[in-house]
């Protein structure tokens, strides 16, 4: 069939909005060289700045200096901009600022495993002491970091 033919049909059957004319004398075009399979081709594309070598490098660059800001950071990885060091800051290890500080989202294994031992202590005097010991018990907001005094911004720009 040809070219116009095909897009006669497919406006007949779809409507004018379903595809271009000169998308299908394009692919017409394609099939009669050779081509066999109608889905799109392997591309390259630009390849990920992000690698893990990278990554463990931020990481440790924050967990040596906390106080530090995105453009600062990214002055000490020359070959990365600074978009990407953003993307790797609060995507890839999950970090946010907190008072002029970078903190992890996330809890870390030390974190989960005190975690944990509390919250069988909890269930083991809950068993001795019963009911009582639940109005006892305060909890929190996990967003809350209670160990950093609050600083003002004069003192965070320094």
């Amino acid at each position: 069939m040809s070219a116009a033919d095909i897009y006669r049909q497919i406006t007949k059957v779809y409507g004018t909005e379903a595809m271009s004319d000169n998308k299908i004398r394009k692919w017409v075009r394609k099939l009669k060289d050779g081509r066999t399979d109608i889905h799109d081709e392997e591309r390259s594309g630009r390849p990920s700045k992000i690698i893990d070598d990278l990554m463990l490098a931020v990481e440790t660059k924050i967990r040596e200096n906390r106080r530090f800001t995105i453009t600062t950071l990214s002055l000490e990885f020359h070959n990365v901009s600074r978009s990407v060091v953003y993307k790797i800051v609060t995507g890839n290890l999950n970090f946010k600022k907190l008072c002029s500080r970078w903190v992890p989202r996330l809890l870390a294994a030390e974190h989960k495993e005190k975690r944990f031992a509390i919250s069988l202590d909890f269930l083991i005097r809950y068993e001795e002491e019963g009911y009582d010991i639940l109005s006892r018990i305060m909890t929190g907001d996990e967003t809350w970091v209670s160990h950093i005094t609050p600083e003002s911004q004069q003192q965070s720009m320094e």
